[in-house]
């Protein structure tokens, strides 16, 4: 058996405030580790369910500089659609950004408040009927 994802780590410089604006994107909750200092150097989040890998959000000195070498790919849920999840997430602070995308991509590559880049995706093709297996 391979090694099992626990977390993926985002560098940030305010990890309380970019955990909450995420758990809000994605309507996830904020995970409270009992052992991290007070400083909120360390600020995870998590699906209610558990239904996927927790981010974690890391405090660093340094300011993000250029592109990300990984990004989160986020699609609508089911009965939402892109352009809804569009207007939701630049309501809340999403910003648009242009990485070489071109026009022509059915995703629409926005930035976090702290400009980590991440793709929404148009909504996922609906689930096939059994009967159509």
């Amino acid at each position: 058996m391979g090694l099992v994802i626990s977390n993926l780590a985002v560098d940030c410089a305010e990890p309380r405030k970019l955990a909450s604006w995420w758990a809000e994107a994605l309507g996830w909750q904020i995970v409270e580790d009992p052992q991290a200092d007070a400083a909120d150097d360390e600020v995870g989040i998590a699906p209610p369910d558990g239904s996927a890998t927790n981010l974690l959000f890391l405090r660093v000195p340094e300011a993000k500089s250029v592109k990300n070498r990984l990004h989160l790919d986020v699609r609508p849920p089911h009965g939402s659609d892109q352009e809804t999840e569009l207007a939701r997430l630049l309501a809340i602070g999403a910003r648009p950004v242009d990485v070489g995308q071109g026009t022509e991509v059915p995703w629409v590559v926005l930035a976090d408040p702290e400009g980590n880049e991440f793709c929404l995706l148009r909504e996922a093709a609906t689930e096939p009927d059994a009967s159509e297996i």
